[in-house]
């Protein structure tokens, strides 16, 4: 099975949950940005958490369906259309043969995913089918898609062809913007989002006052940010030291801060290593909202405890377990097609979407 690429958007590369492990070794881990999105999709068509993946920024693709396939679309607020109608985010879609699924543009957020049932058939490379765009590795042969190419789909979930021959109801989220919609509004503080940060590990190169006014600063990101770092515009942090710092380890959500005082958010394709010293770590629980961010977003700083971003952490993994036991639950609860005597089932298509019927005879 396989998927055309009729129109490869503004930036959409293959990924999945990154290559771990090889980073003592000089490789970037990559990888999805918003992970909660991803998962989700992932969870909406039957695939595995870590299965690959269209990552999208903006302008989605256009693409088209070889076979009948089953679809999700996820992540911040995508306009999506089947065949140029508008059908919803955060819900299985089946997508037949010769139809065409485009993410036209984002209402809100910046990064869509696209979930495609069986994943995305692209060679592992060190463990991962993400796309590392610098190093021209993973994904679709290194590279961001391009109009015209051809993906091949893994084997087809079994639910999506219980989904797609009638005999399972779709899946979808509880909400229609998921809960990570909820964690968008909670943040938004007036026209900025709050973002948790945990001081360290070199917080102490840096003035105490300095240190102390990080928690409540309002950065804008600015427009030299990618998947690589956010570059944050706003207060000079003070340096309390010019001392040397040996290189060291860099995670997602590191903020360096540089010998010009504005910081930069290490993002999904952060390099291994850094010498700027690091005054705080993002949340890992804040950073798929962190992705959802464009150039010209505000963020506000909140200052929390080790302990807090970790039960923080906990709650955020519960949340997105708890969403998909809910999409298991109405697929088991979903009741169809009905078994009883006398009741007929009819898969029902109109205006290109499938209805499951179940008619019965009242006596």
């Amino acid at each position: 099975m396989s998927i055309k690429v009729i129109n490869s958007g503004l930036m959409t590369t293959i990924q999945d949950k990154g290559r771990m492990g090889y980073q003592a070794s000089g490789m970037q881990v990559s990888g999805d940005m918003d992970s909660y999105s991803a998962s989700i999709a992932n969870a909406l068509v039957g695939n595995e958490d870590d299965a690959p993946l269209l990552e999208c920024t903006y302008l989605g693709p256009e693409l088209e369906a070889s076979e009948d396939v089953l679809v999700a679309v996820t992540g911040g607020e995508p306009k999506v259309l089947v065949d140029n109608k508008p059908v919803h985010a955060y819900e299985s879609l089946i997508l037949h043969k010769g139809q065409h699924l485009k993410v036209a543009s984002m209402d809100e957020g910046t990064r869509a995913y696209i979930a495609i049932d069986g994943g995305i058939d692209v060679p592992l490379v060190l463990g991962s089918h993400s796309t590392n765009l610098k190093l021209g590795i993973g994904g679709a042969e290194g590279s961001k898609l391009y109009n015209g190419e051809v993906l091949n789909t893994g084997r087809p979930t079994d639910l999506a062809k219980a989904i797609i021959s009638g005999k399972s109801h779709i899946r979808h989220t509880d909400h229609g913007y998921m809960a990570h919609h909820h964690l968008w509004q909670e943040s938004n503080h007036g026209d900025s989002h709050e973002i948790r940060i945990v001081l360290g590990p070199q917080d102490d190169y840096f003035t105490p006052e300095a240190v102390k006014s990080l928690d409540g600063a309002v950065y804008t990101i600015s427009n030299e940010s990618d998947r690589m770092g956010y570059r944050l515009e706003g207060d000079i942090i003070q340096r309390a030291t010019q001392r040397d710092m040996i290189t060291d380890g860099i995670v997602f959500g590191s903020i360096q801060v540089p010998p010009n005082g504005q910081p930069i958010i290490m993002m999904a394709d952060h390099q291994t290593t850094g010498g700027y010293p690091k005054i705080a770590t993002v949340t890992s629980a804040d950073l798929p909202l962190l992705a959802q961010c464009s150039p010209g977003s505000k963020i506000t700083f909140k200052v929390i405890s080790v302990e807090e971003a970790q039960d923080i952490y906990v709650q955020f993994r519960l949340a997105m377990k708890e969403q998909i036991a809910l999409m298991d639950k109405d697929t088991e609860d979903a009741g169809w097609p009905d078994s009883r005597p006398g009741v007929r089932n009819y898969n029902l298509k109109i205006d290109g979407q499938l209805f499951q019927v179940s008619v019965e005879e009242v006596k």
